[in-house]
């Protein structure tokens, strides 16, 4: 046996040592735990990736690229109008299996309309089962946008739309569109444990899932019978492993292979370790601040600009990202299409920052809140630190902020039900369009109730360019439409714009062929191990 192979054998924790010697194991110190395993109603990065190695979708992205290629839909039409996609599925793609269901067919038609279904209809038997909050299918328009998704025969869906949309193809390859399987649906809803379809999951993915420990470990092995040919390593394990600190010790001793949100201040030992290189690329995310619009004394862009100008934002990206982030000034990153570099962002001006405070009826201050995420996020290394040197600007200008902060899960549903005045969150890309940042983390329709505008602004100029942006077709107009709706944002400013983060990735010399995914997403499909 190869040196390398023992190392990758010996270093799986003692419970695992089941799988033989020579499998090829690859493991990776992921940095949470899951929610679950149904993608269709989380938002995190940590919940997408321990999903997104079970599931396909009707169409994927080309691995570490923004391209939309055939997932279980082999080719599609589109009518003229845009308003109708015929997708045309593969044959003879295979479910998993496990201890609760055998599957007795191949995935077909059914389990695509399962799919639309189980987040549209309200009424649906599976609609509210782990949780009624399709975050995304939501904040996306679907429900208004789907006209009838029907099966034509069964391996042919036709989705008919009450209007052109633009990312709608490029919205089907994103992790909410993972596909179920309605006859596992059916029996274990028959069996009264219908959860168990989100908790123990079968996909048409990679990977089949062995075990899950919560703060602990999650196992998986390749799945044989993949449709796109079994994974190059026979067995993948994350190693939830929540510190950057530790998860890097285990890195340096090969306990791990791949790393995610390395601590900046620990990249130049990374540098100069031998057996790890640093993959790295500029992120399409965006950390921010949101002001509750909705809340006073938000709901006044006096109040949101004089806060946006007391803010020593250089300093910020300077303290807490060491090198690894650029100071935003607009909601999208620069590396996305229509951004608008003829932006100015706000000055860091706190004597200009107190005279509007005194317009605005604040001549003192006030009170308020300032929520820092628990977790590290690629577009935030440290949200407790940037809220410390947050609340040290604001102070200079009477406003006194009281940091708080809850478990992620706990964090992220009450900031969706707009509970804070000001609170930290940020977005990773999920389709390479704009649409996805403006109108789903901006638009009208994202700030009610639990949607993902957490700024819970709604301004009808604003809202009506990414609108009219989400039904044009010609780039060129949705670009212009993209960089008006930029300029606006600035004007009323419902975010403080923190930083776009570098995205960078430590991993083993051996790990061949891992590749840096835009939307901060770890697949492992394609991956392999030197040596082995």
């Amino acid at each position: 046996m190869k040196k390398s192979a023992l190392l990758a054998a010996v270093c799986v924790p003692a419970f695992l040592a089941a799988a033989p010697l020579s499998a090829k194991t690859l493991v990776y110190c992921s940095e949470g735990s899951p929610e679950n395993f149904y993608p269709g109603v989380n938002t995190t990065g940590t919940s997408f990736d321990a999903s997104t190695q079970i599931y396909s979708r009707i169409v994927e992205f080309e691995r570490g690229g923004t391209k939309v290629l055939p997932g279980l839909a082999e080719k599609w039409d589109i009518s003229p109008d845009g308003l109708v996609y015929t997708f045309h599925l593969r044959k003879g793609v295979k479910w998993h299996s496990n201890k609760n269901f055998k599957p007795t067919r191949d995935m077909n038609a059914d389990d695509i309309v399962f799919m639309f279904e189980r987040q549209w209809k309200q009424d649906h038997p599976y609609y509210k089962v782990t949780s009624p909050n399709h975050s995304y299918f939501d904040d996306m328009g679907m429900p208004k946008l789907l006209k009838s998704v029907e099966k034509v025969d069964d391996y042919t869906v036709k989705v008919t739309l009450n209007q052109p949309e633009a990312p709608f193809l490029a919205d089907l390859a994103m992790e909410f569109a993972a596909v179920q399987s309605k006859e596992y649906a059916d029996a274990m809803l028959k069996a009264g444990t219908p959860e168990k379809i989100d908790q123990e999951p079968i996909g048409t993915g990679p990977f089949y899932l062995v075990q899950y420990q919560k703060d602990a470990i999650i196992r998986y092995k390749a799945f044989p019978d993949y449709y796109g040919g079994k994974a190059k390593i026979d067995d993948l394990v994350f190693s939830i492993t929540p510190d950057a600190s530790v998860r890097w010790a285990k890195l340096q001793k090969g306990e791990c292979h791949v790393m995610p949100y390395p601590n900046p201040a620990d990249l130049q030992a990374m540098e100069k370790d031998p057996n790890v290189t640093i993959l790295s690329q500029a992120g399409l995310n965006i950390g921010y601040l949101a002001y509750n619009t909705q809340k006073k004394p938000f709901d006044d862009v006096k109040v949101r600009k004089a806060l946006n100008m007391a803010i020593n934002k250089k300093a910020i990206v300077e303290a807490v990202y060491l090198g690894s982030g650029i100071p935003a000034k607009n909601p999208i990153p620069p590396s996305m299409w229509s951004y608008n570099d003829s932006i100015k962002d706000d000055p860091y001006d706190p004597e200009a920052a107190k005279k509007l405070l005194a317009e605005a009826g604040f001549p003192n201050g006030f009170e308020t809140d300032l929520w820092a995420m628990p977790v590290q996020r690629p577009y935030n290394p440290n949200a407790k630190r940037i809220a410390e040197l947050m609340q040290a600007d604001l102070a200079k200008i009477g406003v006194k902020a009281e940091i708080k902060s809850f478990e992620w899960g706990e964090y992220r549903k009450r900031m969706q039900a707009g509970e804070h005045q000001m609170g930290m969150l940020g977005w990773t890309g999920d389709n390479g369009d704009p649409d996805n940042f403006l109108h789903t983390l901006l638009g009208c329709a994202s700030a009610q109730g639990n949607g993902s505008n957490v700024a819970k602004f709604c301004y009808k100029p604003f809202d009506d360019l990414v609108t009219k942006a989400k039904v044009t077709t010609d780039v060129a107009a949705r670009t212009k439409l993209y960089e008006q709706a930029q300029v606006i944002f600035k004007e009323q400013a419902p975010w403080f714009t923190i930083a776009h983060a570098v995205q960078l990735k430590p991993i083993r010399k051996e790990v061949v062929d891992f590749k840096l995914s835009p939307f901060g997403r770890h697949t492992f499909y394609g991956v392999d191990i030197k040596g082995k």
